[in-house]
């Protein structure tokens, strides 16, 4: 069963689906004010679609339990991913995809898109998807089962535009780590819109701007 979500429509009958995974320890309210600040009239009517992640015991805090895509096992990005968490969540968001298109979405009208651990479910999930999307959106997030990627992905999507940013200051996953998720994808082909911002772990106004003009694009 798809996870639970709050949606919100801009208009009746919509023709275009946004789906916004939130980062660890939040849930799917965290992203409401920011979409709001969307203005996407001139792409029809979109439903926005923010799923609360299952609660988990997160093992860098402690083994205390939140709302959170997958475990974080440590701090360095070389420790062991935790790939059963990232596959599950993966599988959800696959089940929130077909929603939208048991709805009456096309895929080729789907944005999937992430801050944090969001961004890494939503890289993680729309470059594998079979049908070609909209777009990825990851934000202040990193790339997922890397290594992986070149074998994984989805002849469907290998064109597939994608929006990435990240604060210059971010404290908790550097933008080096960003950056490297950044190349890694541009190797493989894949059309890169990429922004960095003086902020840490979070969302800015110019963020929410310069996405703004790239949704107009690819839902266009």
């Amino acid at each position: 069963m798809p996870l639970e979500a709050i949606e919100i429509e801009t208009a009746s009958d919509p023709r275009s689906s946004i789906i916004v995974l939130h980062g660890l320890g939040a849930d799917g309210n965290d992203f409401v004010p920011f979409a709001e600040e969307l203005d996407l009239r001139r792409v029809g009517a979109v439903r926005f679609v923010f799923p609360h992640a299952p609660a988990r015991p997160v093992t860098i805090n402690g083994g205390y339990v939140m709302r959170a895509w997958y475990d974080i096992l440590g701090t360095e990005a070389a420790q062991r991913e935790d790939e059963p968490g990232l596959r599950e969540s993966q599988a959800a968001a696959e089940a929130l995809i077909a929603r939208e298109r048991a709805r009456g979405i096309a895929a080729s009208r789907i944005v999937i898109a992430g801050f944090s651990q969001g961004c890494a479910i939503a890289l993680l999930t729309g470059l594998r998807h079979a049908e070609r999307l909209a777009g990825i959106v990851g934000l202040s997030g990193y790339l997922p089962l890397a290594a992986a990627t070149a074998a994984e992905r989805s002849a469907a999507n290998r064109d597939v535009p994608l929006f990435m940013a990240h604060g210059r200051a971010d404290p908790l996953i550097v933008l080096d780590r960003a950056a490297a998720a950044r190349d890694a994808l541009l190797a493989l082909g894949y059309d890169i819109e990429w922004h960095d911002y003086a902020m840490e772990h979070s969302v800015c106004a110019q963020e929410i701007s310069d996405l703004n003009h790239w949704l107009w694009r690819v839902l266009a």
